[in-house]
């Protein structure tokens, strides 16, 4: 049996679980991205009997599945992967199992949002350079305390940075699709309009979960609405963004700044413009990645296999 541990950047898989145990199985681990043409990808993976995904960093589409004969488990850490198509893995008689992560990471891209709104608030990449360059202040950081958060989806990531933005003493407002004046109030915050949001905000975050209804949901039209002087934060997915919109407000300066941990395309390529910007903070996709948080993706993705092979499937996820 062959297995393919894929998207492992930085070679940690091996070492933090034990996957000796798996009936003498060839293991291969993955440490580069596999190349995005969905020819190539198939004929890399075409002998694996299994695959182990790291969250959504390759998409598994209908049309590379169908040409995957082998493949009969796939393991995906977390228990949600929307990069995955779950029925056409069961059309071809793929098992799908999830494996979750460390329950005390949970808030970690929580934590992220905040470093990236501080970084950019506080001026810290900037002076960080302008320090090891041998200079002193070259400008003013900003305070938070009365200043206005927008936090864009009020799930459990979402309360979890609009409480930060309380204790920093920040008018705190949400908004999203399906939010309820009673879901705003039991987290203490105000439920605004999208439009309302996006214009009063000193800083946006955003924390949707990305599916058809919210693809895009910050359009050039929410861009535009937003004050010269407003930074956005994205520590979701890309794909709630019109990302050409940004790209374009942000060389205007017709915003302050943002701070993104996600992208279009990953890793982000050299050339890619927002790598140019002074006004961007820019992390590779880091919210969840820790060592505890790593440590039971793979112990868990072992967990599923062996499991699997035993004829006892666990978190089927299709």
């Amino acid at each position: 049996m062959k297995i393919a541990v894929l998207d492992d950047y930085l070679n940690v898989a091996s070492g933090l679980a034990d996957w000796t145990g798996l009936n003498q199985a060839e293991v291969i681990f993955f440490t580069d991205p596999l190349p995005p043409e969905q020819d190539v990808r198939a004929q890399v993976l075409q002998d694996f009997d299994v695959v182990v995904a790291m969250r959504e960093r390759t998409p598994f589409p209908a049309g590379l599945l169908e040409r995957l004969p082998r493949l009969k488990l796939l393991v995906t850490t977390g228990l949600r992967n929307n990069a995955i198509d779950m029925q056409a893995a069961r059309r071809q008689g793929i098992t799908v199992s999830g494996a979750p992560g460390d329950p005390l990471s949970a808030n970690a891209t929580g934590e992220l949002a905040w470093a990236l709104i501080l970084g950019l608030t506080k001026r810290i990449p900037q002076e960080a350079a302008g320090m090891r360059a041998g200079g002193w202040q070259s400008a003013m950081p900003e305070g938070l305390a009365g200043k206005r958060l927008g936090v864009v989806g009020l799930g459990k990531l979402g309360q979890h940075v609009a409480r930060v933005g309380l204790a920093f003493g920040m008018q705190v407002q949400a908004w999203s699709p399906n939010l309820t004046d009673e879901r705003a109030r039991q987290a203490g915050v105000q439920r605004v309009g999208k439009q309302e949001l996006f214009a009063a905000s000193d800083i946006v975050s955003l924390h949707l979960v990305l599916s058809a209804s919210t693809a895009g949901v910050v359009d050039a039209a929410a861009l535009r609405a937003m004050r010269p002087s407003a930074y956005l934060i994205n520590t979701a997915r890309a794909g709630l963004v019109d990302n050409a919109a940004l790209l374009q407000a942000l060389q205007a300066r017709a915003i302050a700044g943002a701070g993104l941990d996600v992208f279009e395309q990953e890793p982000l390529p050299e050339s890619d413009a927002l790598r140019q910007l002074d006004n961007v903070i820019l992390t590779p996709h880091l919210g969840y990645v820790s060592q505890p948080n790593f440590q039971a993706f793979y112990g868990h993705a072992v967990e599923a296999i062996a499991s699997w092979m035993g004829g006892v499937p666990l978190r089927v996820l299709n």
